[in-house]
């Protein structure tokens, strides 16, 4: 070497500061990477890199990164629900048909019944009113037939009256202008001291003034029924009217009035007798 000094290698400025920012460079990058696959699995983006030289001694402007893609709005489509399955019939809801042949055929008897029964009930119904109509109507033919015998009754006991008053020769008691006969109409019509008697009673219990302008001597009949006691069986029967109302309406409370009634000469008292009134002697 001849005495030649080795001299060092003199150190380059700055070499540590270039490392660094090699160092934070291969950062940047590796973090650029793995954003950049993040993104390829979202969506498709480019991304870049630059390589810095170690010998840079001044570090590159930052990228800027692209900005994100909007993503596309699609038109919302409704999709049509598919139609419902059918539903399947379950297999004892499903008649067999006998079974319905045998219902059709119950329903059609019933209806067939019902209408059976109305008919009867609208039958039985006239039947019960045809009867109805049938008794009233025998029911008014008695009471009319009742009526005219008792008409017929009436007139043969009025014309047993006229008969006994033109054979009367004494009974009836013509004084004091009262005009009153009776007549037994049972088996003691001969009796003519119990037909005074009777007469006499009923006379003075007659309460009547005879107006001045009655005309004629019309005479007021009555039959009168009798219990064994002497009392009256029923109201005095009215068989001729005088024409005076108020005189018939005297004798009849005369005759009430008189009851009860005495014994016959037998000891008897008469079953009836009719009584003959007359407002003038």
């Amino acid at each position: 070497m001849n005495g030649a000094a080795l001299h060092p290698i003199p150190h380059e400025p700055g070499k540590g500061r270039a490392i660094a920012l090699a160092l934070v460079v291969h950062l940047a990058l590796l973090t650029f990477l793995w954003v950049g696959v993040r993104w390829q699995s979202e969506a498709p983006v480019a991304a870049e890199a630059e390589i810095w030289d170690i010998q840079t001694r001044e570090a590159a402007p930052k990228p800027v990164a692209p900005p994100e893609p909007v993503a596309e709005t699609k038109p919302v489509v409704k999709e049509t629900p598919p139609p419902p399955a059918p539903r399947a019939v379950q297999p004892e809801t499903v008649a067999k048909p006998d079974i319905a042949l045998e219902r059709e055929k119950k329903r059609k008897e019933a209806a067939q019944k019902k209408a059976d029964d109305a008919k009867r009930v609208k039958e039985e119904t006239l039947a019960r009113e045809a009867e109805d109509r049938r008794i009233k109507q025998e029911k008014a033919k008695a009471a009319k037939n009742n009526k005219r015998a008792q008409e017929l009754a009436d007139q043969k006991a009025r014309a047993a009256l006229r008969a006994d008053e033109m054979r009367r020769i004494a009974g009836s008691t013509g004084s004091g202008g009262s005009g009153t006969a009776a007549r037994s109409t049972g088996n003691n019509r001969s009796d003519v001291a119990y037909a005074q008697k009777v007469s006499a009673k009923i006379r003075s219990n007659t309460a009547f003034n005879v107006p001045q302008s009655l005309n004629g001597n019309p005479a007021v009949e009555y039959s009168v029924e009798l219990l064994p006691d002497g009392s009256l069986r029923t109201a005095p029967r009215k068989l001729k009217s005088s024409g005076v109302s108020g005189f018939d309406e005297a004798v009849l409370r005369a005759i009430e009035k008189t009851a009860p009634y005495p014994a016959d000469r037998t000891g008897t008292v008469p079953p009836s007798f009719i009584v003959s009134h007359k407002p003038k002697g």
